[in-house]
């Protein structure tokens, strides 16, 4: 029984583009993937345009993009339109870089703290802890 990728059904869609069924209607809800008619008395079928509808999905996903990105980008997915696809990877170059400097900052702050629970072991109380139940929620630990 050799299935074609052009007459897949929902389970095959999934194994073909590496997802899980409940992920194809989850995208469906989304309106990321069109989900077939059904014909009269039969199953949906799904093509190779859905597997690689999928996949692009899944690979923006992994460049962080979010769902609702990923609809702006699947509006340019024709290549067509390059300019607005580099605009959009501009923000989400820029959000990611924030986010790493956030995390830099992160990173700081918990050797700070970590170095403070080295260098006072015979304190009572451990300066990490002492440090986080002292700042307010309008402080900055970073």
């Amino acid at each position: 029984m050799n299935k074609t990728v052009s007459s897949l059904t929902i389970g095959g869609l999934a194994k073909a583009a590496g997802v899980g069924v409940e992920t194809i209607r989850f995208y469906q809800r989304r309106d990321l993937l069109a989900e077939p008619d059904r014909p009269l008395g039969g199953i949906r079928r799904y093509s190779r345009v859905d597997v690689a509808r999928i996949i692009f999905i899944k690979s923006s996903q992994r460049l962080g993009f979010s769902l609702n990105e990923v609809a702006g980008l699947l509006k340019l997915s024709d290549g067509s339109q390059c300019d607005e696809a580099r605009v959009l990877a501009e923000h989400k170059l820029t959000d990611v870089q924030n986010r790493i400097a956030d995390l830099r900052r992160i990173e700081l702050a918990l050797q700070e703290l970590i170095s403070c629970c080295k260098t006072s072991q015979s304190e009572v109380q451990c300066p990490l802890i002492s440090a986080l139940q002292e700042k307010t929620a309008d402080e900055d630990i970073f």
